[in-house]
C-alpha cells in the first residue's frame, strides 16, 4: 500500500509566497512507524504539509538496512536533495541507537543517522525519538501553541512514548513511559495495547492513566500534558475522567506529528 503523491518543494528553491502566511519554508521530514514509513515536505512557518504525505509499508522484519532503504524511497518520491529529519522509536543519541523496546533488536548500536544517509547519497539526515518529533510538533503547532512552561507529550499505543518540552526546548530521549508507578512499569500500567488487551472500560482504563500522569506530575510539575496516540482521537470519552491536576489536551496534529516534528529537527538539530 502506498500513500497518496505529493508535489515536493526542492530545496534551495525560491521562498514561495503562501497565501496569509508569508514566505513558504520548507523542511523534509520521515516518520518511521511500526506499520508505515511515511514522509512529506513541511512549510515551517506554519506546520502544515507542502501537498500529501507519502507512505510506504515498514518493511519485514524492519532492519536497520531495510528501513533506511524505504525512508530513501520515500525521500526520492519527491525528489527532495536537501538535508532532512527521521523518527526512531527509541532513544537515539548522537545518531546512534541506544533503546529498542518495540522495534527490531538490531538496530541498538546502530548509527542510524550514518546508515540512512548512505541509502540517500549522503543528504544531511538528523535523527530523533518519535515522541520527541511528535511533541515538538505540537508545543509549536498543535495543542501546545501558545503555551509556556513546562509541556509533556505522552503518546499511548503500544507502549507510552514521552517528550517533554520547556519555553520550547526539548529535553531530548525521556522515557517517561519506563518509569516505576506503584510497583508497575507505566506502559505496562496504562498503554492504549493494555486497555484493548483487557478490554477495560474507559473508566477503568483512565484511572491508571491517572496513577501515571499523577507520578509525571510529582516528578516535572508540568504546566500542559498533550496526549496522543491512535486513543486520542476519543479523548472526549476519557480524559474528562481524569483525576491529575495538570490540564490535559489531546494531541491536534494526529498522523502529521512526526513528520512536522522531523521536519524542524532538520533545520535546527533540537536533539543538542
Amino acid at each position: 500500500m502506498t500513500g497518496t503523491d505529493s508535489t515536493a518543494v526542492p530545496t534551495g528553491a525560491p521562498a514561495a509566497a503562501t497565501a496569509g502566511t508569508g514566505p513558504l519554508q520548507p523542511a523534509f521530514g520521515v516518520d518511521v512507524g511500526g506499520s508505515g514509513i511515511k514522509g512529506g515536505v513541511v512549510d515551517l512557518a506554519t506546520g502544515a504539509l507542502v501537498g500529501e504525505r507519502y507512505k510506504l509499508p515498514t518493511p519485514s522484519p524492519a532492519t536497520p538496512a531495510a528501513v533506511a532503504e524505504t525512508v530513501a524511497a520515500v525521500v526520492r518520491h519527491f525528489g527532495w536533495t536537501g538535508p532532512l529529519g527521521v523518527t526512531y522509536p527509541g532513544v537515539v543519541i548522537d545518531g546512534v541507537v541506544q533503546t529498542a523496546a518495540n522495534v527490531d533488536k538490531s538496530w541498538i548500536g546502530v548509527n542510524a543517522q550514518a546508515a540512512i544517509a548512505a541509502a540517500l547519497d549522503g543528504q544531511p539526515v538528523v535523527i530523533l525519538n518519535d515522541a520527541d518529533a511528535a511533541g515538538l510538533a505540537e508545543e509549536r503547532f498543535g495543542a501546545g501553541k501558545d503555551n509556556t512552561g513546562v509541556v509533556v507529550l505522552l503518546t499511548f499505543g503500544t507502549g507510552i512514548g514521552s517528550a517533554v518540552i520547556h519555553n520550547g526546548k526539548l529535553l531530548p530521549n525521556t522515557e517517561l513511559g519506563h518509569i516505576d508507578v506503584d510497583g508497575k512499569e507505566a506502559e505496562h500500567r496504562a498503554a492504549a495495547s493494555v486497555k484493548e488487551r483487557k478490554n477495560w472500560s474507559m473508566m477503568k482504563w483512565s484511572k491508571q492513566v491517572t496513577k501515571v500522569l499523577v507520578a509525571i506530575e510529582n516528578a516535572l510539575c508540568p504546566d500542559l500534558i498533550i496526549v496522543g496516540g491512535g486513543i486520542s482521537r476519543k479523548a472526549d470519552q476519557w480524559v474528562p475522567l481524569l483525576g491529575n491536576r495538570t490540564p490535559v489536551v489531546a494531541a491536534t496534529l494526529q498522523n502529521t506529528a512526526g513528520i512536522v516534528g522531523a521536519a524542524m529537527a532538520s533545520a535546527t538539530d533540537v536533539t543538542r
